[in-house]
């Protein structure tokens, strides 16, 4: 299992497992849930009466991925994924790892290092149940990253979460970290005609400065880029998990729309220390 750090404000002990759950040695206790993930959100994580994305959002990201829209993604930043040092089973770190799709996609054989990290209980759930021999954790990722000093291998951020200063904190000497934003192409057709509003914004040199800010290197930057037609049950997908849903007023563009060529776009980062 992958070792988890104390989440309760000014402790940062070690959790070690015991026949009741995870406990530190300030004696704070975490409960595994009975479907597999470990529960360490804290009281300021749950203001929100459904803290992370709707569930409207995780499940149709989830119909979307299972579409397998995301195949030629994986196939492209697979080799940054083994662009590590690490001598024995790396620790992978994904940060807002949704139904966790990625997990599986690129670190099969990995389970005991990989632990992925969300605030939706719902896409958490579908990830422990997607692969259970892997550690999943309810937590807010914009806060503290339940991670020891320097013991990460690897910390992705696919279309999820950017604490940097936690990065930082967490990722080892050698570690990378590989990030993926959409690129300003993204859905653009879908945008223009269901939204009307074809604003391109260019997100990675943003997310570059971002990492630098912290001593992290941009040592590799690319794109990925796939064109699509999507059905209208794809069009409600793409625009529920990525843009909250379709507003009442865009309901009529849509009845018009049998079918949409799209683009998929993603600006792609791999960072290490300076």
């Amino acid at each position: 299992m992958f070792e988890l750090r104390c989440t309760v404000r000014d402790c940062q002990h070690v959790l070690a497992r015991s026949e009741s759950g995870l406990t530190c040695e300030s004696r704070h206790h975490f409960d595994r849930a009975k479907q597999g993930y470990w529960n360490l959100a804290q009281p300021q994580d749950r203001k929100s009466k459904q803290p992370g994305d709707c569930d409207d959002a995780v499940m149709a990201r989830h119909r979307w991925l299972a579409r397998g829209h995301a195949a030629g993604l994986v196939q492209t930043l697979a080799p940054w994924m083994s662009a590590t040092a690490a001598s024995t089973t790396p620790r992978t770190l994904d940060l807002g790892c949704g139904e966790g799709f990625f997990g599986p996609a690129f670190f099969s054989g990995e389970e005991s290092g990989y632990c992925g990290i969300d605030l939706s209980k719902t896409a958490i759930k579908l990830a422990a149940r997607r692969w259970p021999e892997a550690t999943w954790v309810l937590a807010n990722a914009d806060r503290e990253l339940p991670a020891i000093d320097a013991s990460v291998d690897r910390v992705l951020s696919l279309f999820g979460r950017r604490p940097v200063a936690e990065i930082k904190r967490v990722l080892g000497a050698e570690g990378i970290c590989v990030v993926a934003v959409p690129g300003e192409e993204d859905l653009i057709e879908l945008r223009e005609q269901v939204q009307q509003s074809g604003h391109r914004r260019r997100r990675w040199e943003l997310v570059v400065e971002e990492m630098e800010s912290v001593d992290l290197r941009c040592v590799q930057q690319g794109t990925w880029k796939h064109r699509v037609t999507l059905a209208p049950d794809a069009i409600l997908d793409a625009l529920a998990m990525t843009y909250r849903g379709v507003r009442h007023s865009q309901q009529e563009r849509l009845k018009a729309i049998e079918s949409m060529d799209v683009t998929l776009a993603a600006d792609l980062m791999l960072f290490r220390h300076r």
